[in-house]
């Protein structure tokens, strides 16, 4: 194999919304920043949000299957249940003689009872953002925000994380469900102080000024601004396929001597040499990196989280609907829908954009309800099923950090990319256990006002990873013993390595992280400014 060295300020490793925040406010502090990621580019400006289509506008449940084929499932326990219906003709053998021998990329050490089933990573020019849900809260000051920074520090740059996201709150406040389902639970919720009412979903999307049937979605492109459009005077790089293989360190461990690449289209090797190195490659493939490199603190891993899920799908109540028709705020809409399409039996315009109601997290109801309608990998609507009349209820629990809640990397086995076996080690703990059935109450009390249940869609708990919101494996800290980077989000005793992305968010949360990991990142990318000179 041929090596190349490439020499630049910063090395960027992942280029989903929290990497692509690091470039854009490095490059605009004056440094040559590269960046790399190990998925294919998807589309026209690098990143950009697969949900932008026509398609998937026009169709939203004909999104789920692309988000269903990006994610590629961590861990997966051998199945070694054989296959009893085989012709007896067909090759077998005996499954002991497999036993050693790991195939379809499937983790003998994973222990079922103790899995994230379902976490996922992407492999993609913007990582998640290619399809993300695009809600953006704030943490709640004190049930979920770390007091490692103080209140002002976070109001700042929770500001500034807001405007390279693109949040807004008002992309679907104009639409008649949006608006029906958030009178009805407002009606019912009398009991929450504010700001912890119902009120619309923090969104990082706008409506189109060309076309307002249509929104567009933020995903890294967003993030990346300029870059994105290649005006950056050739400061700035981005290479898809390329993976970093390790990360090497200097004799005395103190620092990263460079990055050691593979571009994965012709299997040349790249040496990247940098003065500051950036991993922000998600909860588990960050981690992931750090332990082939042979960085290994002991919190690595560690204090793992994500958040329980309970789930349902509720068809309008009949009184909701009928009552549209009579409401002076919908008339127009109404009259206009009804000239249109007189057949139409539902009074609710083809093109009303969906709800996007929110309740927020709080101190007496400590987990974060969104009441929508929305693209998943889970929760499809059968195309017999009129959408306009189906609204999806999630309610996101919080689970404390636990020591013992991890994942490990195998020196034995390895992934697709030849990387070292992610294996989970998650348990709720009895007190997680109390708070998901309150909140689960919770939901159907939402539920029975809003209507009955979609049949198939009955209140549930997802599969443990569903969310993709992991925390806390490489998480933020004061001190060495319990954590794996500083409040500037440099790992301990390396010098010039930064790490990125919802795992270095040190506490359990409900609501959705993207932003509070980018406000995380700009907070770390002005301290490598700082470092550097630049500011």
């Amino acid at each position: 194999m041929s090596q190349n060295t490439i020499r630049v300020d910063t090395l960027v490793i992942g280029s989903g919304p929290v990497g692509s925040a690091f470039a854009r406010e490095l490059v605009e502090g004056g440094h040559h920043v590269c960046m790399i990621d190990a998925g294919a580019r998807l589309s026209r400006r690098p990143g950009e949000h697969l949900k932008n289509s026509f398609l998937y506008q026009r169709n939203l449940d004909l999104f789920s299957s692309v988000i269903r084929g990006h994610l590629h499932v961590l861990s997966v326990p051998s199945d070694r249940e054989p296959v009893v219906t085989l012709d007896p003709a067909a090759y077998q053998v005996d499954l002991d003689r497999y036993r050693g021998f790991v195939q379809n990329n499937q983790n003998p050490e994973q222990d079922p009872a103790k899995h994230l089933t379902a976490a996922a990573a992407v492999y993609a020019v913007g990582g998640m953002a290619t399809h993300w849900t695009c809600a953006t809260p704030r943490h709640h000051p004190s049930v979920e925000r770390s007091g490692l920074l103080p209140p002002a520090e976070w109001d700042s740059l929770y500001e500034a994380g807001e405007r390279l996201l693109n949040t807004r709150t008002d992309a679907f406040e104009h639409s008649v469900r949006h608006q029906v389902v958030a009178d009805v639970l407002r009606s019912e919720y009398t009991d929450l102080p504010e700001p912890y009412g119902v009120r619309n979903l923090p969104l990082a999307v706008e409506r189109r000024t060309d076309n307002p049937r249509y929104v567009r979605w933020t995903g890294a492109d967003t993030v990346l601004g300029p870059l994105a459009d290649g005006h950056h005077d050739g400061t700035f790089n981005l290479l898809a396929e390329h993976l970093c293989r390790r990360l090497v360190l200097s004799a005395d461990g103190s620092a990263v001597e460079y990055a050691e690449v593979q571009d994965l289209a012709d299997s040349r090797t790249l040496r990247v040499e940098a003065a500051h190195y950036v991993v922000a490659c998600g909860a588990v493939l960050t981690p992931q990196l750090l332990y082939v490199s042979h960085i290994r603190p002991e919190p690595l891993g560690r204090y793992l989280t994500e958040q329980p899920v309970a789930f349902c799908q509720i068809v309008l109540r009949q009184s909701i609907v009928d009552g549209i028709e009579s409401d002076p705020r919908f008339a127009d809409s109404v009259r206009e829908h009804r000239e249109r399409v007189p057949q139409d039996p539902v009074p609710i315009p083809a093109d009303d954009p969906e709800p996007q109601v929110w309740i927020p997290v709080s101190e007496s109801r400590p987990w974060h309800c969104q009441i929508h309608r929305d693209a998943f990998h889970y929760g499809d609507v059968a195309p017999n099923v009129d959408g306009r009349l189906i609204v999806d209820l999630r309610w996101f629990g919080i689970v404390e950090p636990s020591y013992g809640n991890r994942v490990t990397f195998s020196d034995t086995h390895q992934d697709v990319f030849g990387m070292p076996q992610p294996t989970f080690t998650y348990t709720l703990g009895k007190e997680d256990r109390v708070h998901q059935h309150a909140m689960m109450r919770d939901m159907l009390r939402a539920a029975n006002v809003l209507g009955g249940f979609l049949p198939g869609s009955e209140p549930q708990f997802v599969q443990p990873g569903l969310p993709l919101h992991i925390t806390g494996t490489t998480r933020m800290g004061d001190n060495a013993d319990t954590s794996v980077v500083d409040t500037d989000s440099k790992v301990w005793g390396v010098d010039n390595l930064y790490l990125g992305g919802n795992g270095v968010i040190p506490r359990g949360t409900a609501s959705n992280p993207t932003l509070t990991s980018v406000a995380m990142a700009l907070k770390s990318a002005r301290h490598i400014l700082d470092r550097s000179g630049a500011r």
